[in-house]
């Protein structure tokens, strides 16, 4: 017998009150179960316990709305339903390895337009993104470019919405680099990449307001391809204060990382700033609705 239907059911009545408290009691009702019933199928069906799923449905929910809004991570913490932000911040990193304050100013803009699977850690390297569930983000010891490991970044969802990604990071102070010009490099292979990956490089100030990115969305690898050089080249002004460098994977597929380096370069080598006109038109396109 199946209960994909009441699932099905349920879920959506999640969805639509995520915001609100929701109990076993109140959810196994909807769908006409009762409350021991309904909780060992759904467990069954999902694959996690109920209230795990709407903590995870609620802390990605959450993560939209620090990407996308100005609200306050107490308000955000309250909107959906836990105690304190200091509950909040706990439970958000335990799944996005980030405390929310960090994870907004790290993640915010990365990308012009645009349950939880366990991580192996990678030392010194943060494993984030703006849906973590959808990858799995790992140290592969059978393929790498050389020595005896790379970093690797594999899709593992079945539906990927615009923007979402998948990132191994790390985060460096801009004090000792500021007035120079700074190149992030490294060794990349793909295997049938669906959206797009690359290298990115950004530049903070002290407020977290971005002040230069490349994120080679405007040279984007995509497809199966060997071992290639790729590299991201910025000059660290003034008023910068963190430097942001890593790898994302955006869509299906997957990528290998390794042999990476940030080194200062002398002026002769050109920046890869991106410039809004390598991503955007410069015109009206389909003005009249006419194409297809």
């Amino acid at each position: 017998m199946t209960h994909i239907q009441d699932i099905q059911t349920a879920l959506d009545y999640i969805e639509m009150n995520l915001c609100e408290e929701l109990t076993l009691a109140e959810i196994s009702k909807v769908v006409g179960f009762s409350k021991f019933y309904f909780h060992r199928i759904f467990q069954s069906e999902v694959g996690i316990p109920l209230y795990d799923y709407i903590r995870k449905r609620r802390l990605a929910s959450a993560a939209t709305v620090l990407l996308k809004t100005n609200t306050t991570i107490l308000d955000i913490a309250l909107i959906y339903q836990f105690e304190s932000q200091e509950a909040f911040t706990r439970a958000f990193k335990s799944v996005y390895q980030l405390p929310p304050g960090r994870y907004r100013s790290a993640i915010k803009d990365l990308i012009i337009g645009g349950n939880m699977n366990k991580q192996n850690k990678i030392k010194d390297w943060i494993i984030t993104g703006t849906a973590p569930e959808k990858y799995q983000i790992s140290i592969d010891e059978n393929v790498y470019h050389m020595g005896s490991k790379s970093a690797t970044i594999r899709s593992i969802g079945d539906e990927f919405s615009n923007g979402e990604f998948g990132t191994i990071m790390q985060q460096i102070s801009a004090k000792t680099f500021v007035g120079k010009r700074m190149r992030f490099t490294g060794f990349v292979k793909t295997q049938e990449v669906e959206g797009w990956c690359g290298l990115w490089m950004r530049i903070d100030n002290a407020l977290s307001v971005v002040l230069k990115l490349d994120n080679m969305q405007s040279r984007p690898i995509t497809g199966t391809t060997e071992w290639n050089y790729y590299s991201c080249v910025l000059d660290i002004p003034e008023n910068g204060a963190i430097i942001n460098i890593g790898i994302l994977l955006t869509g299906k597929g997957q990528v290998w990382f390794d042999n990476t380096d940030f080194q200062e370069v002398d002026l002769n080598t050109p920046t890869t700033e991106l410039i809004s006109e390598d991503i955007f038109p410069d015109h009206l396109l389909n003005a009249s609705f006419e194409a297809v």
